[in-house]
């Protein structure tokens, strides 16, 4: 950049009052200052564009790279299932192969589905909407007590 220290920008400042006067400096300082804020937000603009570009040519490396890992994995379990299957088949023609059959499997989705709570249909909410009334009277406990604490009151009840 420009090197402008206070004794140059004192010169600049004389030289530009002699050469255009006192009536019509003030006019261009202000036009000289409008350009020179249209320079710089030129050039932070031009500076966040090249920054963008830059950060959308690493994604897409790390998108490119990522769906290579993506497709190998995919390769290596879908050769590996071949294999599991083969292997199976083998042992079905030879007669070693168990009761279970490929239907007995569960996919992935079931298992997913097995293991997400369901929301209304989740055992915990079902159990928590019970009215006290009903745990009390089919003895579930409606409040939790530590050992000790139990152990204190049964005690304490069966001394008196």
């Amino acid at each position: 950049m420009i090197d402008l220290g206070v004794s140059k920008l004192a010169l600049i400042a004389v030289v530009a009052l002699i050469v255009v006067g006192p009536e019509r400096l003030p006019k261009v300082a202000r036009v000289a200052g409008n350009l020179f804020g249209r320079a710089q937000r030129y050039m932070s603009e031009v500076k966040s564009e090249v920054n963008r570009q830059m950060e959308m040519e690493e994604f897409r490396k790390i998108r490119e790279e990522s769906t290579a890992v993506l497709k190998e994995v995919e390769n290596s379990i879908h050769s590996t299932a071949q294999e599991v299957t083969t292997h199976l088949s083998d042992q079905a023609d030879l007669g070693l192969a168990s009761s279970t059959s490929f239907d007995s499997i569960p996919n992935e989705q079931d298992v997913i589905r097995k293991t997400q709570r369901q929301g209304r249909n989740s055992w915990a909410n079902k159990r928590a909407a019970r009215p006290l009334w009903f745990k009390r009277s089919s003895g579930i406990r409606a409040r939790v007590q530590s050992g000790a604490a139990r152990m204190k009151r049964f005690h304490h009840s069966a001394s008196k």
